[in-house]
């Protein structure tokens, strides 16, 4: 009997030394599991390959008689351009994690998830990294199911590239309940960025700088490349050696999307207004004026003294507003002054050559104005295309580049009584 007793309470006292040294909780759920790509593998992964099919296209760039359309974090298409009638491909660099880039001579600088690359592209047949500069963005992380709740990361593991739903058993540290910490997806349906760094400079005929729409977050002065990232402002030193080299990251303001440079003045557009840095001193950028608006996306383009700025509303964008903007700005963009607001559908990416100007409205289609008389632009419709419904564009040299949901498509606006659509590169839906 005694030792029974012995047994018992010996039992009893282990259990709760158990349970008093042991704070961990399971549970098993259906998540979405990442699949991951380890930081080795990210690293030796940029080369050329052959042609492929677009499928998700992102931003667009141009550079010399070269079109390069982003496919969304997978890397760039290449199309010769120069018969627009006949784009035609040149092959597809791989980039895992791209979304944006520039062209500064024959390097191409790009993000590749959490790494900025530089990658010389004077042949297509042989590029070659050249640079890189690692851990200068945020981990971001691909689109996922609402549905289901993400498993828990290691950011050790590598960058994630997709997702696995599953079934994961998963600790859960000392909550009464489970907490699942959903990640933002790195989207390309907020309106990011704005006209990607064109320093005077026409990007044809073997120019120094290519050509961004107005969605891009990088762009080029002289030999800095600036890019903006949420909440802040990087500036990078383009050495003579190809290589890259990160100076200086100053917090700017929230949710920054978009960048403009011209008149050796940065523009920055934000979900709530627009920044104006001075490039006087290009190493470290002075804020000069900030313009303010309430809560949406908004691309910005300039011409001389006027700032074109589209406002998005939505779920994404945080607002409700859908509207151009004209902003006047006085000679050294320190005083902003509202000209007047045109009500639009869904407008995101802009462009503006000489006194057109061309609107990306959504479901609304593609819009051209006659801009000359920034009070009545609305009145002055050239044209309308209700069936695209494009993300940017780049007016250059009478031919429209454009992206959107349906592809790539290119205009000739020579005549702008008959616009005329000269080429389209589509889209393939992946089934």
């Amino acid at each position: 009997m005694k030792q029974t007793k012995y047994i018992y309470h010996t039992l009893l006292l282990f259990l709760l030394f158990a349970t008093s040294c042991s704070d961990k909780v399971f549970e098993t759920f259906t998540a979405n599991a990442p699949v991951y790509m380890s930081y080795d593998d990210l690293r030796a992964a940029v080369k050329m390959s052959a042609a492929r099919e677009m499928n998700n296209p992102g931003k667009i760039y141009f550079k010399d008689q070269y079109i390069f359309i982003n496919e969304k974090m997978k890397g760039v298409h290449v199309y010769d351009v120069s018969d627009p009638k006949n784009p035609a491909n040149k092959g597809f660099i791989e980039i895992p994690g791209n979304i944006d880039i520039a062209i500064k001579d024959n390097i191409l600088y790009a993000d590749s998830y959490i790494d900025l690359v530089a990658i010389d592209v004077s042949s297509f047949a042989s590029i070659k990294e050249v640079g890189r500069v690692q851990k200068v963005f945020p981990y971001t992380l691909p689109t996922y199911d609402t549905k289901y709740p993400i498993a828990k990361l290691d950011e050790q593991n590598g960058v994630v590239t997709e997702w696995e739903i599953k079934s994961v058993r998963q600790e859960l540290e000392q909550h009464y309940y489970p907490t699942y910490y959903r990640y933002e997806s790195f989207s390309m349906d907020k309106a990011y960025l704005s006209n990607g760094g064109i320093t005077g400079s026409s990007g044809t005929g073997g120019s120094t700088y290519g050509v961004g729409g107005s969605m891009a977050r990088f762009g080029l002065y002289k030999d800095f490349l600036y890019i903006v990232n949420q909440t802040s402002l990087l500036t990078f030193k383009l050495n003579s050696n190809s290589q890259v080299t990160l100076l200086d990251t100053r917090y700017v303001n929230w949710n920054v999307e978009t960048i403009f440079i011209t008149d050796n003045h940065l523009f920055l557009g934000t979900q709530n207004g627009m920044i104006v840095l001075s490039l006087e001193v290009p190493e470290k950028p002075a804020q000069k004026g900030s313009f303010s608006h309430m809560t949406a996306c908004d691309p910005v383009v300039i011409k001389g003294d006027l700032a074109f700025v589209t406002l998005k509303g939505g779920n994404t964008c945080r607002g409700t507003l859908n509207q151009l903007d004209v902003v006047k700005m006085n000679n050294n963009y320190s005083q902003f002054s509202l000209l007047k607001s045109y009500p639009m559908y869904g407008p995101q990416g802009l462009g503006i050559d000489d006194d057109l100007l061309f609107i990306c409205d959504g479901d609304a289609g593609l819009k051209i104005y006659d801009a000359a008389d920034p009070l009545t632009i609305t009145d002055h419709l050239i044209a309308k295309f209700p069936s695209i419904n494009a993300y940017d564009v780049i007016p250059m040299n009478n031919y429209l580049f454009m992206v959107g949901e349906n592809g790539f498509m290119l205009y000739d606006y020579k005549n702008i009584q008959n616009i005329e659509q000269i080429g389209i590169i589509p889209v393939v839906k992946k089934l």
